[in-house]
């Protein structure tokens, strides 16, 4: 099957990137329904997967509006406003979403399964259901997301920054030919190869936008919904890395800045984790791990974020320059 996307001067003077923080809710999701093996994301799944059950978030409406393969929503990936939208500016977006849009969208999953019972709530009532589905998907985020969205973030902001640079030094068809396997560029033409789903301008209106995405492997998703540009969510650049352990070529230097205590927590940060488990892994009593923690997250070096009745710590974007310059 192939589709193609036709480009006019204006559209390819408003072809744009864009990182989405939605984009990435619902394709991390389909890697925790649809692909449990996946090799790429294997860590981050099994660490995730537990906590995602215990809050219910298995078979709530995330279940029903994003299944392990086919249809997804088009609601759930309004269209952002700028290059790096928030999570909770894309939330305000699709609480705002017209009843007919969303009852469109549920005509489309119904094609493709039995409708779920909160989809027919969905259908009555748009409006008070989509802020129970943005309450989930915020509950989602934190116990998914947030704890490595420092990690996340950074591999799509620089894969932004380098694809942007190429359109500068070669060209946006070199870029658009570069995106994906599946994806072509051709006489003024975007095509999309052995696709599921198809992409048109009589769907969809100018331009382009361009979503990298850590979760999107091993393929390209696309939403068409007119009057908003075309969107296509593909693997970025790097996100075969996300999850590999930090190398500790430069924890001595940070060592003598930081001190050892310090430094051995934030490496052993690679995975997001709870002053218990740090003390019982770092060899620390709790008491101090939570002192470092303190210190740690007031310069900048750690976040957290609450996961059911504990608190877990993961590292920033700036920690992880310090122990990978």
């Amino acid at each position: 099957m192939e589709s193609g996307l036709s480009f006019s001067a204006a559209d390819l003077a408003q072809t744009r990137f864009a990182v989405s923080p939605m984009w990435e809710v619902v394709t991390s999701y389909r890697v925790l329904v649809g692909r449990p093996d996946s090799a790429p994301h294997r860590r981050w799944a099994a660490q995730v997967r537990p906590r995602m059950a215990r809050a219910g978030l298995d078979r709530g409406w995330l279940a029903a509006l994003v299944p392990g393969r086919g249809y997804l929503a088009d609601f759930l990936n309004p269209t952002p406003s700028g290059p790096f939208p928030t999570l909770d500016a894309e939330l305000d977006a699709i609480r705002r979403t017209p009843a007919e849009q969303v009852r469109n969208d549920l005509r489309m999953l119904a094609e493709e399964g039995d409708p779920d019972a909160k989809l027919r709530l969905l259908q009555d009532d748009p409006p008070a259901a989509l802020h129970k589905v943005t309450h989930e998907i915020e509950t989602y985020w934190e116990l998914a997301l947030a704890p490595y969205w420092a990690r996340i973030q950074q591999v799509l902001e620089a894969d932004v920054f380098h694809r942007a640079r190429q359109v500068a030094e070669h060209g946006s068809a070199r870029v658009l030919s570069e995106l994906h396997d599946t994806v072509r560029w051709d006489d003024g033409t975007l095509r999309l190869v052995r696709r599921h789903c198809s992409l048109s301008r009589d769907q969809a209106g100018s331009g382009l936008l361009l979503v990298p995405s850590v979760f999107a492997w091993p393929r390209v998703l696309t939403r068409s919904v007119h009057p908003d540009p075309p969107q296509l969510a593909y693997p970025a650049l790097g996100f075969g890395a996300v999850w590999e352990p930090r190398t500790a070529d430069a924890t001595e230097a940070v060592a003598a800045v930081l001190g050892r205590s310090r430094t051995l927590l934030l490496t052993e940060l690679d995975t997001p984790s709870s002053t218990t488990r740090l003390a019982a892994h770092c060899g620390l009593s709790a008491a101090g791990v939570s002192q470092h923690l303190i210190a740690l997250r007031n310069a900048g070096l750690v976040t957290a974020h609450r996961s059911g009745r504990s608190v877990l710590y993961a590292r920033t974007a700036v920690a992880d320059q310090l122990l990978n310059p």
